[in-house]
């Protein structure tokens, strides 16, 4: 019987040790950088929802950084982005303070991480590095609070034609998207590690193609396209459309996604935010961000080429 004591409470401080070694093992912190939206986007309802997303994976600590709000006084926003293996931004709004913007330059230049998902495609215009870092951009708000800051002074758009990424300088036109709609996304890198094991296809949930982006171009890896059918939307492109980019700036790592909008009168579920496509490509992109690498496998419930997979518990 005294055996049978002493083996048991072995045992017992065997996995106590086990659990407490697994408890300090530190997660990732990574910084969710929100606050402002245009008239078009609503980042109180995206926002939460990539939190409890980042959330979910186990592997990152994530702190809520909020600017003030529209029209507040800005001066005083500066965040520790050093502190952060990546900041993930769903923002458009007010421009930061000029040593907020030096700041974040000399984080991703030393190799910070940086994520942007769709609205925050519109944020900064005028910022130079800004757009360096996310490689093409969408509208952009004008000085006198108009949209449409980004014009071809921007740069090329990204096109995917004969397998290969083409650098579009001379096609007329700026960001538009046709009405939101299921469309497939087409994997065009698979061997990058935020792609390896997902489909050459998949069918992404009632969303916008963000088409005719502009910007420098540089140093910009297309991972995944789509194609606005035209026999539906006469107003599409007929261009392959980067959804899904990586980028490096400096020694940092961006991963651009345009995927992923709601609207202020939207009503749950936020179809394209509970898509597991956007979901997984998010939670993957955002540790490639971090890290360099995806130890993330690839869920049961992703979409296929036939049919969209929402995540609506």
């Amino acid at each position: 019987m005294l055996r049978f004591n002493r083996s048991l409470t072995l045992a017992a401080l065997a996995l106590v040790g086990a659990a407490e070694l697994f408890a300090a093992v530190p997660m990732t912190k990574v910084m969710l950088l929100t606050g402002q939206s245009s008239k078009y986007h609503d980042w109180t309802k995206s926002a939460p929802l990539v939190k409890s997303y980042l959330d979910q994976t186990g592997l990152f600590a994530v702190d809520v950084v909020t600017t003030p709000p529209a029209g507040a006084d800005m001066a005083g926003f500066n965040p520790k982005f050093a502190d952060y293996a990546a900041i993930v931004i769903v923002y458009e709004g007010a421009e930061w303070p000029a040593a907020t913007k030096a700041a974040f330059v000399a984080y991703m230049k030393k190799g910070g991480g940086l994520v942007t998902i769709h609205d925050t495609d519109n944020a900064f215009p005028f910022w130079p590095e800004w757009n360096e870092m996310i490689g093409v951009g969408g509208w952009g708000m004008k000085p006198d609070g108009g949209i449409g800051a980004r014009n071809e002074s921007w740069g090329p758009k990204l096109r995917w034609r004969d397998g290969q990424v083409i650098f579009d300088a001379t096609t007329p036109g700026n960001a538009t998207h046709p009405a939101r709609h299921d469309f497939p996304v087409v994997t065009r890198t698979a061997a990058h590690p935020v792609m390896q094991g997902i489909p050459a296809s998949w069918l992404h949930a009632n969303d916008e193609i963000y088409s005719q982006l502009r910007g420098p171009a540089k140093n910009v890896r297309v991972l995944a396209t789509a194609l606005a059918d035209k026999t539906r939307f006469p107003t599409a492109t007929g261009e392959h459309e980067p959804m899904l980019m990586a980028i490096s700036y400096g020694q940092g790592r961006v991963f651009h996604s345009t995927l992923g909008h709601v609207g202020p009168n939207d009503k749950p579920p936020y179809t394209s935010l509970v898509c597991a496509g956007f979901i997984v490509t998010l939670q993957r992109g955002t540790e490639w961000a971090a890290s360099g690498t995806v130890t993330q496998t690839l869920p049961a419930d992703f979409p296929t080429a036939e049919k969209t997979s929402l995540r609506l518990k």
